[in-house]
Order: C-alpha cells, then structure tokens, then sequence
C-alpha cells in the first residue's frame, strides 16, 4: 500500500501541474479525491491492514490526501488570477473614469422636517408616531369633536369600510401617547394627514403635518407662547413679529390661530398656525379610556399647536404652487 499511494500522489501532482484550465483541475479533484476517486478508494482498503501497520499507513494516507489537496487549491487560484489579469488587459487605468448619474438631494418637505425636529429637540421634544389609518375615537372622539363636527363628514374625511378612516389630523399620534404614557409629555408627532379637498395651487389630498404636546404642572399660555415664538423665530429670523387670534377648536381652550410678520415673508402677516390649551374634555376622555385618574385636570395642564409642513416649505422655498412638492419634477427640485 506505501508504494500505491506514492504513485498516485506522484501521478496526481503532474497532472495537476500539467492541467491546461480549471475545469480540467476539478476533473482531476474527481479521479482522485472524490468518493469514488483513487486515494478515496485505498482508503477504505485501511480496514484490511494489519494492527501494526495502520498508524504509519493511515499517516501516510492523511499527508497524501492533504498534499493532493493543497496542490489543487493552489493551481485553482492561480488560473483565477490569471483570469483576472486577461480581464484588465488593454484598460488604460490612466483614463478618466465614467461619470455616475446626477446624485439626488432631500426633498424641500425633508429638508424643513430635519430642521423642525431639531429646533424642537433642543427645547426638549420627543419624537412620537402613529398609525395612518386610525380610529374614530383616536381621530375625533377623544378630541372634543362630536359626531355631527363638519370634521366627520364623508365628504371631508376618507372613510374606510370597516369603519376605520385616514387621520386627518397629527392630533391622534398625542392621544395615542397620552394613552400609554402618563405626564409629564413633552412630544412632536410630524407625518402625514388626509383631507378630502379639492387639489389646487394651496390644497392637496395629503399633506404633511407637524403637531406638539406638552403637558405638565402649571404649563400656561406664555409657556406655548414661549415656545412657538421660539420655534418660528428660529426658522424666519430674529426680526419675526407675531400675534395670537383668538380661535375655535374642539379640543383646546382657549384656542389661537399664529400670524407671524418677518421679512422672509415679505414684512406682511401671514397666519401660520393653530394652538391652544388642551381642553379638560380631553384628559377626562383619556381617564376614562385608561381607567384611571393619570391626566387629573386639576393638576395637570398641557398646550398643543400644529401646522403644515407643506405651507411653510411653500413659503421658505418662494413656491407658488403647493403642486410642486409632489410632481417631482427634477427643474424644480435640483434647486434645493
């Protein structure tokens, strides 16, 4: 068997060093090693060898299969660098190199969120989200807005046959907070809501919205004031002047739309946004869904504010039609 297994390992050596391409060295893997190959075959013989015999012989056979195993890998990877090598012949690494398509940049809309988010992290906001697809409590009920609200009709809303509807309104990403989370909250819920208008230069279908909620022991008017004041400043200038009208909404009390007056926007007043205090009905709303007396509205109060996205991006960008934002139209984009 010493003899035997020299010769094979001898004649397995030459013809992998005379083999002519890869195919021909895994052929070569096959006669030899494979199962029904020759050194595989002398193997099983080990079982007939002799007890004194078979530590020198198996030895001999393992330095067989390894030498024939490390010849083939070696001429394996050769032949693959040789084939690299042929691929590279006749490039002239020197030439310039082709040009990539025109890279993208972030949308108008993406551009302003980024910036929101971080003003309103500085000043101690969290992020909070929610389902598109929502709820009539979540949307409306546990906001103050009764069920015959102008807000629930068909024709104003996207209504779901199961009874579910698309949100119209951030507002349902704070009372899905409020739910799990007792105060003090502190949060930004930005994402998009849906409203069954009619699409011109002002209006869209869908449209992203940012809304905020703070609620905490002895939060007050000048604290949303404060902080809206803040917040626009931030993003129109230090010149920024504003108002507060008096407003209705169902879920806060009292309740301001925001005029701002800067020289972004031209030095004329502008209306920007809406706010107020939560409305007590509101946390009794939540108590009564968590079963439990967590937003007391004799020791907790909370402001909430919200405004589109899509308008201010309108307004930072000198956009006349809000069609813009979404008809990805490249000659308008690359310009931001």
């Amino acid at each position: 068997m010493d003899t035997q297994l020299e010769s094979l390992r001898a004649a397995a050596l030459v013809e992998i060093e005379s083999a002519s391409d890869e195919a021909s060295v895994e052929s070569i893997r096959v006669k030899y090693l494979g199962r029904s190959g020759s050194i595989s075959i002398v193997g099983e013989g080990m079982k007939t060898v002799s007890k004194e015999d078979r530590p020198r012989l198996g030895k001999l056979l393992n330095e067989v299969r390894q030498t024939v195993t490390a010849a083939i890998d070696e001429r394996k990877t050769a032949f693959a660098a040789d084939a690299d090598r042929k691929a590279f012949d006749g490039i002239d690494v020197t030439l310039p190199g082709t040009p990539l398509a025109p890279t993208g940049n972030l949308h108008p809309i993406t551009q302003l969120l980024d910036r929101t988010v971080a003003i309103f992290r500085r000043m101690g906001f969290q992020l909070a989200d929610g389902p598109d697809v929502e709820t009539e409590w979540h949307c409306f009920d546990a906001l103050n807005t009764p069920a015959d609200h102008p807000a629930r009709n068909e024709q104003d809303t996207f209504y779901l046959a199961d009874g579910h509807l698309l949100r119209t309104h951030t507002s349902s990403v704070q009372i899905r907070t409020m739910e799990n989370q007792p105060p003090p909250i502190r949060i930004i819920g930005p994402g998009s809501a849906y409203r069954r208008d009619e699409i011109d230069a002002t209006h869209l279908a869908q449209f992203t919205q940012m809304e905020g909620l703070y609620v905490d022991r002895g939060v007050s008017v000048a604290d949303l004031k404060g902080t809206l004041e803040f917040f626009f400043r931030e993003l129109f200038g230090n010149d920024a002047e504003f108002r507060f009208r008096p407003h209705f909404f169902p879920f806060t009390e009292p309740s301001f739309e925001v005029d701002i007056k800067a020289s972004a926007l031209g030095n004329r007043w502008l209306e920007i946004a809406g706010c107020g205090m939560v409305d007590p009905a509101v946390f009794e709303a939540l108590n009564a869904q968590r079963g439990d007396t967590a937003f007391d509205p004799e020791a907790w109060t909370g402001f909430a504010f919200g405004f589109g996205l899509d308008r201010l991006a309108m307004i930072l960008t000198a956009t006349s039609d809000i069609r813009h934002l979404t008809g990805n139209d490249l000659r308008y984009l690359k310009q931001f």
